[in-house]
Parts: C-alpha cells; sequence; structure tokens
C-alpha cells in the first residue's frame, strides 16, 4: 500500500519541508529500494512479492520523481541533499539502518548512504558513477532524448505502442534487455513517469560532475551488472570493484540496465543474498 511522508531536512535557508511516496510490504529486515533517473518505485514490482517473503520492504519514489514532489527550493538535487534526505526518510520510518538496494541513480544513492553509515548493506544494480566522461555523456544523451521522446509522445501512441512486444521495444528498449517480458500497462505507467518527472532536469543537470571515487567500508557492499546494459555499459563494474576491492562484483547474464524484469528470480536472490 502505497503512503507519503514529510519530514524536515537542513538547509541554508533553515529547515526544508520533504515529502517522498513509498511503498512498504513484508516482514522481516527492512530493505529500502531505490530506482533510478526518471524512473519509479514500480520499477521493483517483478521483485517485490519476491523479497517481500524474507525482508520488510520499502520502495520509494526519489524526489522529483513518481509520485514525489520535487525538493523545495533551497535544496538541491545533488548527491549529499539526496543523500541527507533519504536519511531523514530512514528516520521518519524508524528504519533503524536498513540495508538498501539501488538501480542506476538509485544505486549510486544507495552506495554514498554506505559510505556515510546510513545503512547495514548496500547492493548496487548498474550504479552510476563510474562512467568515463565519454561514457557518462553517452549516458546523458540518451536519457535526455527518452525523456525528449515521453514528454512528446502522446498517451494514445504510447498505449498502442505497449500494445505489442515490438512497440514495447521501441518504448523501453534501452533499459531492459527483455522489453517484450514488461506488462502493456507498466510500460505506460512508467513512460509517463518519466515524461512527469519533476526533477529530471536538476538531477540530471546535479550529476554532469559526479564521479564515485571513495571506497565504502564497514558495510558488505553487492555491485551487480547486467551483462546486456547498453546505458552503462558492464566495464563499469569492473572499475567499482577496483574503487571498493572488498565489494562482491556478480554478473547478471541476460539483463539489461534494469534487470529486475528481465530476470525477476535472480535479481531478487541478489538483493537477499546482499542483504544477510
Amino acid at each position: 500500500m502505497s503512503a507519503t511522508v514529510t519530514y524536515q531536512v537542513p538547509s541554508s535557508r533553515g529547515p526544508q519541508s520533504v515529502t517522498l511516496s513509498y511503498a512498504r510490504v513484508g516482514r522481516g529486515e527492512p530493505l529500502l529500494l531505490l530506482h533510478g533517473i526518471g524512473h519509479h518505485r514500480q520499477a521493483w514490482d517483478p521483485v517485490v512479492d519476491i523479497l517481500a517473503t524474507e525482508r520488510e520492504v520499502i520502495a520509494v519514489d526519489l524526489p522529483g520523481f513518481g509520485a514525489s514532489p520535487a525538493l523545495p527550493d533551497g535544496l538541491d538535487h545533488d548527491l549529499p541533499t539526496v543523500t541527507a534526505a533519504l536519511g531523514g526518510l530512514c528516520e521518519a520510518l524508524e528504519l533503524d539502518r536498513p540495508h538498501v538496494a539501488g538501480n542506476s541513480l538509485g544505486g549510486l544513492l544507495a552506495l554514498e548512504m554506505g559510505r556515510t553509515r546510513l545503512v547495514r548493506s548496500v547492493t548496487a544494480l548498474s550504479p552510476a558513477g563510474f562512467w568515463t566522461q565519454a561514457e557518462r555523456r553517452y549516458a546523458f544523451t540518451v536519457l535526455s532524448a527518452m525523456r525528449g521522446i515521453a514528454e512528446r509522445m502522446p498517451v494514445r501512441v504510447v498505449e498502442g505502442l505497449a500494445r505489442s512486444a515490438a512497440g514495447r521495444t521501441v518504448l523501453t528498449g534501452t533499459i531492459y534487455a527483455r522489453p517484450g517480458r514488461r506488462a502493456p500497462e507498466a510500460v505506460v505507467a512508467e513512460t509517463r513517469a518519466l515524461a512527469g518527472a519533476t526533477g529530471f532536469a536538476r538531477t540530471l543537470r546535479a550529476g554532469g560532475s559526479v564521479q564515485f571515487t571513495e571506497d565504502v567500508r564497514g558495510v558488505p557492499v553487492t555491485v551487480a551488472w547486467g551483462a546486456r546494459d547498453r546505458l552503462l555499459i558492464p566495464r563499469q563494474g569492473v572499475r567499482a570493484k577496483q574503487i571498493i576491492p572488498r565489494a562482491r562484483l556478480v554478473r547478471l547474464p541476460g539483463c539489461g540496465h534494469v534487470p529486475m524484469n528481465d530476470d525477476p528470480a535472480l535479481v531478487a536472490r541478489v538483493l537477499l543474498d546482499g542483504s544477510r
């Protein structure tokens, strides 16, 4: 069941109110799930039911995505600010150092939460921040193009394309290795979420200078990469391993940039193993 929570975070202009939307289900140790840029918490739907048999799962709409409004004026959508906002979310929901898993932007945020000791374990699926500048420019160009198409495409056209596997490939083939497996209604919803993401431009702009260069110490870290990731290419996982040498590096065969839908059973197992 979805809910919202509003809480205060510090800023240069004094305390600011942040509101985030989330869904909470399951029993066990808490596991916080963070999606990628332009997506929404429903990206995790293919694995939530599996995870919820062993974890209390909290899937969050990041600021300015899904049903969560953008951060107020005075708060940037940069890595330190959003990480602090997520720390505030954990306090507001009384989550005492949860496990965290994230994909893409969410993976970067998960690693930063691990680096700052806000969580007890980190699982990062194709995390951002391990790119060369050329790879970052390529990814940002693709993401901006996807956003532009989503904004301009009428809903009726999106709904028509989503009815066929070929159409779903047109809409989501960049992020899924097996886009035909995605449910038509899910493709429509995530395309509309991308079009309506109020935090997209601010988040992308803040990411232009991001490079993850520090080790994550004191918490277990798993970095998993889809072998067919077309957005953040798999060799970035090798760089992540070099920067975080104690991390477990896992290859996800047959999976793209957002692997949860490509192989739910495999991804759920990686998340459960990583959050023990």
